[in-house]
């Protein structure tokens, strides 16, 4: 079981060129497939059938994981069985036929326009000490603010992936899919302001060309970053607890709410499906029933 999964994770990043994040997920999905099949006397990968599979998703629906993780877990193993029989390993791909828990689609609080610049606001006031990391911190608002990029996206930026002369900033996504993603006049100030007098600050042999740093001079993690974008949000007074995810989701419906198309913003926040983007549409009803009144003639 050792080497086979072994041939698995080089399958997954070598051939599907998934991230280190996404690879380590599949694995742990599928050696804890692998001991639920253990213990129900299974002895080689060739005996795996679709009951098998069901008995492990019903095990830990019965601990109470939410629907989202079962789904997550129902696609690692089709992935995994789809493998199994391209290569040989078992006669037929028996997980194409295991469905998926219909997740329950849940997004974080979005702010209001006045809650999000009194955010930055907050932050930047904190900043006028002309502490390298309040100067970090004012500047990675404003950039999840600008553009929507998952904080995955935003600590994965280097130095060149910044283009200040034309306000564009060029993420690589999911999937390594790249894209770039455009941001305004506040955000290019804090940029600037960060990288001329905060950067250089906290730079050390193990910086890199990494865009933000931690106090210590290395990469900035997310964890970092999600405890900098709470402890920020107590500074707005009755605004949502949000993370960095809440700001992505502030952008879109914001972009939304001013009058973005849906397909710009599915770009924009590099969505693989429209209906992903769709999910944010909700909190524009009052807008869209406007339009519908001015616009239709039985309205």
């Amino acid at each position: 079981m050792a080497r086979l999964l072994a041939d698995y994770e080089r399958h997954l990043a070598s051939e599907r060129d998934l991230t280190p994040h996404t690879v380590r997920a599949y694995l742990g999905d599928i050696t804890g497939l692998l001991d639920h099949l253990g213990r129900l006397g299974l002895t080689d990968v060739s005996e795996l059938d679709l009951r098998s599979l069901r008995s492990w998703l019903a095990r830990q629906q019965s601990s109470g994981l939410s629907r989202t993780t079962l789904a997550r877990r129902a696609t690692a193993a089709r992935v995994f069985t789809a493998w199994l029989a391209r290569t040989g390993r078992i006669p037929a791909d028996v997980g194409s036929s295991l469905g998926s828990p219909r997740s329950r689609r849940t997004l974080p609080a979005v702010l209001r326009a006045d809650e999000a610049a009194e955010l930055v606001r907050a932050a930047a006031v904190r900043a006028d000490d002309g502490s390298p990391t309040g100067l970090r911190d004012v500047a990675m608002l404003e950039l999840m603010y600008a553009t929507g990029i998952r904080v995955g996206e935003l600590v994965g930026l280097d130095l060149d992936d910044v283009d200040r002369d034309r306000d564009l900033v060029r993420v690589l996504g999911k999937g390594r899919k790249e894209r770039s993603v455009p941001f305004g006049r506040p955000a290019r100030r804090a940029l600037d302001a960060w990288l001329t007098a905060g950067r250089p600050a906290l730079r050390s042999q193990g910086s890199g060309p990494a865009l933000f740093l931690g106090a210590r001079g290395g990469r900035i993690d997310q964890r970092a970053v999600r405890t900098m974008v709470h402890r920020r949000m107590a500074d707005v007074p009755g605004a949502p607890d949000i993370g960095p995810h809440g700001l992505r989701h502030t952008a879109a419906t914001h972009l939304l709410e001013g009058g973005a198309d849906l397909r710009s913003v599915q770009e924009l926040l590099g969505h693989a499906s429209l209906a992903t983007t769709q999910l944010y549409t909700h909190v524009t009803t009052d807008r869209l029933r406007t339009a519908y009144r001015q616009a239709h003639p039985r309205a």
